[in-house]
């Protein structure tokens, strides 16, 4: 195995996208600055388009150099398969997240992507289709863990600790590369997407990402002996992508919602509805993953049974159970404003037919003033009357 070749690699792979994440991050400071003269940079868009190209850059930048000078060994056929497809699957992200694409195209360029990396593999047919629909499900599982900081990142990472474990077990320097290279970059990555995040995958990098790692088991699972229980230990690694997955369609199933539409039914938003912050939901989803990760692992090196690897799956599904009793779908609040009917129009609840007109109130006549008193004026004060004999000040007395 050509260790240095591979630590050259990974070193690469780091530089690389640390250096190209830190200038996404100013040019799409800029441009949302100067988009919007006067506000707040809205860098959402623009950081969520250009996020997953450092990713795509730095990984398939070293892992091709890499190639190219014999790091690879053997197996130079099938990384350069696997990097065509990765490359394939990342433009495919790109252009979804400038103008979005419709699911049949999706699925039809991903699946012609995993049939390219599995035809320069040189797998039997049988062996191909089904490398075929497990890359295509792995992929779009990883690919929707990107909804929280740092998460997608957490969680690739350890999965391709894992990946680099196995296939460093065999000494296969070719299958080691990708998940190496891919290791190195999503550590320089998680330095800027961290929570608060400053760069995010977007379709491009979660793509590219569940493509290499999905593509990269795939492989090892081929070539492993049959003594190892690749069988039994890769699929463990994927646990908390495929966990997440089934998540998601079964509540959507139960809430007759659409399938292919986001809802916010994730296991990070179900997290955040149990007061975890956000850097702990990707704590919890990489502790979760490690577990699984280090029990295929081991599984792999024969150090526990292949029956071991029932421990994560059923803590998984427990915690998919769990999760299941958590509110999701959470109606907007309803506010008891009672606005004023428009001209015209009657209240809810009353009837418009013509009913008897009012009638109008007959003012009533004033009482007869009795003899000796002073009429008074409604609203004025009440005079009264001058003494009998000798006439008021002012005043004219009343005539018999």
């Amino acid at each position: 195995m050509n260790v240095l070749g591979i630590i050259a690699s990974g070193a690469a792979a780091l530089f690389i996208t640390v250096v190209l994440a830190k200038g996404v991050r100013r040019t799409a400071l800029r441009a949302g600055a100067a988009h919007e003269p006067g506000a707040r940079p809205s860098r959402a868009g623009v950081v969520r388009r250009l996020g997953g190209t450092t990713v795509v850059l730095g990984v398939g930048a070293a892992a091709a150099a890499g190639t190219g000078l014999g790091a690879a060994g053997g197996s130079g056929r099938a990384v350069t398969g696997l990097l065509a497809g990765a490359a394939t699957v990342a433009a495919l992200g790109l252009v979804h997240d400038v103008r979005p694409l419709g699911v049949p195209l999706r699925a039809a360029v991903q699946t012609a992507a995993a049939t390219l990396a599995v035809c320069l593999a040189g797998l039997s047919p049988v062996a191909g289709v089904l490398a075929v629909i497990g890359i295509v499900a792995v992929t779009q599982a990883f690919a929707l863990l990107d909804t929280s900081d740092g998460t997608l990142a957490t969680v690739g990472t350890v999965t391709a600790a894992g990946l680099l474990a196995c296939a460093v077990l065999d000494g296969r320097a070719g299958l080691a590369l990708p998940p190496a290279v891919l290791l190195a970059g999503l550590i320089g990555f998680l330095l800027h997407n961290w929570h608060p995040a400053r760069i995010r995958p977007g379709a491009c990098g979660s793509l590219f990402i569940g493509f290499v790692l999905a593509s990269s088991g795939a492989l090892i699972l081929a070539e492993a002996p049959p003594e190892r229980a690749a069988w039994a230990a890769l699929p463990v690694l994927a646990t908390v992508a495929l966990a997440d997955a089934v998540l998601v369609l079964v509540s959507r199933c139960r809430a007759s919602r659409p399938l292919l539409q986001d809802c916010g039914d994730h296991i990070t938003h179900r997290l955040r509805r149990l007061r975890v912050t956000v850097p702990g939901v990707a704590v919890v989803l990489g502790l979760w993953a490690g577990v699984a990760t280090l029990t295929g692992a081991l599984v792999y090196a024969q150090v526990l049974h292949p029956a071991s690897v029932l421990v994560p799956v059923a803590g998984s599904a427990a915690a998919v159970v769990a999760l299941l009793r958590v509110p999701a779908y959470v109606a907007p609040p309803v506010t008891a404003t009672r606005r004023r009917p428009p001209t015209g129009t009657a209240p809810t609840g009353t009837s418009l037919r013509p009913g008897p007109k009012p009638v109008p109130a007959v003012p009533e006549s004033p009482a007869p003033t009795p003899p000796g008193q002073a009429r008074t004026t409604p609203g004025r004060p009440t005079v009264p009357p001058p003494p009998t004999g000798r006439p008021a000040v002012g005043l004219t007395a009343d005539r018999s």
